[in-house]
């Protein structure tokens, strides 16, 4: 990585979370005496980024996260700041065992593994005084392959070396051998190199006081959210908080604001500030910082970051061009925001990308829903949109997929509006939530929310029926569009939203399709037909949400029936009867 800052461009699926993981790791390994400072926007995209550097081969005891929200990280390891100290109390006390080990191996009298103090001068009188007599007997030897034996014969820490793999000299070459024996030596040092980074903790008594130390000495890779950086300001700068590197993710959603806080969370020394590296990872095309004051929103334009002041002004970045979240054909939907979008070769190659969507007609698919009893949109409050035959359908759909034997953790339900996404949880809760044949899918939100996260197959209630709202703004029909794998499914006023201007190009693909949806109820997740492939059977058309509705109520009892039937089911919980249109609505 060269100094100065870096711009990174990734529009969805090209993997910016990696790029992010590989840039710390990087730096880290080649720069191991450096500090870097890692700030998102939220705790969710912080801790995705913090799973995956923990599996890389980076040293537990460098890691700390800052702020709330590690509680949510999926490990049994405590990553906070009292959480790293206990880690290094207790790594500690191990590596003293292991003093302990190779004191006894040695023949050696005394108690050298007390405390990190005593262990450092057991090393300095004796580990490296024997290391330096062992080089100074092979020296006549050197490079002798008839001579190999004596390596192993005058290695001094053979008997703490017994419990590792034997035979621990092969006594091939001379040049292998002797790289062996520097090899167990490293390892040596190596316990005795952190028993001496670790001797402060034993000097300070107070856990806030090691909890300090481990953030401005010990952590290498330090994590928060931008919220805490402005929070914490005052209290890490006045603890003497030091970084040599900041990366920046999801660089597009926040405030210019919130960018500039971090990079003063330490004092310039002597006139110089420390900072070399500045890396921000975002995309301007989606959704950018959320700002609730209109005034500010729209006179002062605060709703620009700075990322995306930057790459508007034409600061050199550096783009990511190929996508490997979803199909291509789901792609298409979205790659026409950028300039040169392509997939990656395992978009083409990998099954799952290859076959169809069990019990669907289409990968993807607009569906018409029309006014149910006379209404489409609501607004029981101001700006609290709402949609209960959208609600009624999504959730009729995503019975339906449960039942053909899809994982509910697989699926996601979005809305572009709050008041919609209470209303579906109400339906979920209704319907379906208790049902154990069924259960709950793995997320019911709003886009808004979603930005960053994925799933494998996502249905989107878009609400409005009146006019287009806030999905004018094409960053968010990117990130609605791009949230998708293998399966996404859009129920929407169809005539509303394909004329607007500015959603043409996606929804000019999305009408090409049928808007009706096209059912196969006879195939079962996981689906065995290729995309290309026509199905066995004929469709089932479905026009509209109460006949759906009809159609999910029906093929329920029926596969309840067989399960009672044929697999000793003794009782299983019945839906309740579907929403019914009204007579003058049948009528008419």
């Amino acid at each position: 990585m060269q100094p100065g800052l870096t711009m990174v461009v990734g529009p969805p699926g090209t993997g910016k979370t990696d790029v992010a993981v590989q840039i710390i790791s990087n730096i880290y390994h080649n720069f191991p005496n450096q500090r870097m400072l890692v700030v998102t926007h939220s705790n969710q995209a912080l801790n995705q980024l913090f799973e995956k550097i923990m599996a890389l081969d980076v040293d537990e005891r460098h890691l700390l996260r800052l702020g709330h929200g590690e509680e949510a990280l999926e490990t049994e390891k405590d990553f906070s700041r009292y959480g790293r100290v206990n880690y290094v109390l207790a790594q500690r006390l191990e590596l003293l065992q292991e003093v302990n080990r190779l004191q006894i191996s040695l023949g050696e009298t005394g108690d050298m593994s007390y405390t990190c103090e005593t262990a450092g001068y057991f090393y300095i009188y004796q580990i490296l005084s024997r290391w330096e007599e062992y080089h100074s007997k092979l020296k006549p030897y050197l490079g002798q392959d008839e001579h190999v034996k004596q390596i192993q014969s005058l290695f001094p820490f053979n008997n703490f070396f017994a419990n590792a793999p034997q035979p621990l000299f092969r006594g091939k070459t001379f040049a292998e051998d002797m790289d062996i024996a520097e090899g167990c030596f490293t390892h040596i040092k190596k316990i005795f190199t952190q028993l001496e980074e670790f001797r402060a903790f034993e000097l300070l008594r107070s856990g806030s006081d090691r909890a300090n130390y481990l953030l401005i000495k010990e952590a290498k890779i330090i994590a928060m959210t931008c919220t805490h950086a402005a929070l914490k300001r005052r209290d890490l700068v006045t603890v003497g908080f030091q970084f040599d590197n900041i990366l920046m993710e999801e660089s597009a959603q926040i405030l210019e604001i919130e960018t500039f806080i971090p990079l003063l969370l330490q004092n310039p020394k002597d006139g110089n500030n420390r900072l070399k590296r500045w890396i921000m990872i975002g995309d301007h095309h989606q959704l950018p910082p959320v700002i609730k004051n209109m005034a500010f929103q729209k006179f002062s334009n605060m709703e620009q970051s700075l990322f995306t002041r930057l790459v508007r002004l034409g600061i050199p970045t550096v783009d990511l061009d190929a996508q490997g979240r979803a199909r291509s054909s789901l792609a298409q939907l979205y790659n026409w925001r950028y300039k040169k979008l392509g997939s990656l070769p395992h978009v083409l190659i990998r099954p799952e990308f290859r076959l169809a969507n069990a019990g669907f007609m289409h990968e993807f698919q607009l569906i018409d829903v029309g006014d149910f009893n006379g209404m489409g949109e609501s607004e029981p409050n101001p700006y609290f949109y709402q949609n209960l035959a959208e609600a009624e359908y999504v959730v009729a759909v995503f019975m339906y997929m449960r039942m053909i034997g899809y994982p509910g953790e697989q699926i996601s339900i979005l809305t572009t509006y709050n008041g919609q996404k209470h209303l579906i949880r109400d339906v979920i809760q209704q319907r379906c939530g208790n049902n154990p044949l069924i259960g709950r899918p793995h997320k019911v939100t709003t886009v808004d929310r979603y930005q960053g996260q994925q799933n494998n197959f996502i249905l989107l209630s878009l609400v409005r029926t009146r006019a287009v709202g806030h999905l004018r703004d094409v960053r968010r029909l990117i990130v609605a569009m791009s949230r998708a794998r293998l399966g996404l499914y859009i129920f929407a006023r169809s005539s509303l939203f394909s004329n607007c201007f500015e959603l043409t190009p996606a929804f000019n693909i999305l009408t090409s399709r049928p808007q009706v949806l096209h059912l196969l109820p006879n195939e079962n997740y996981p689906c065995t037909r290729k995309l290309q492939d026509p199905p066995s059977e004929s469709p089932i058309v479905i026009s509209d949400m109460p006949q759906m509705a009809q159609f999910v109520y029906d093929f329920y009892n029926a596969r309840v029936d067989d399960l009672m039937r044929h697999r000793g089911f003794v009782k299983a919980n019945r839906l309740q009867a579907p929403p019914k249109r009204d007579k003058k609505e049948e009528e008419s």
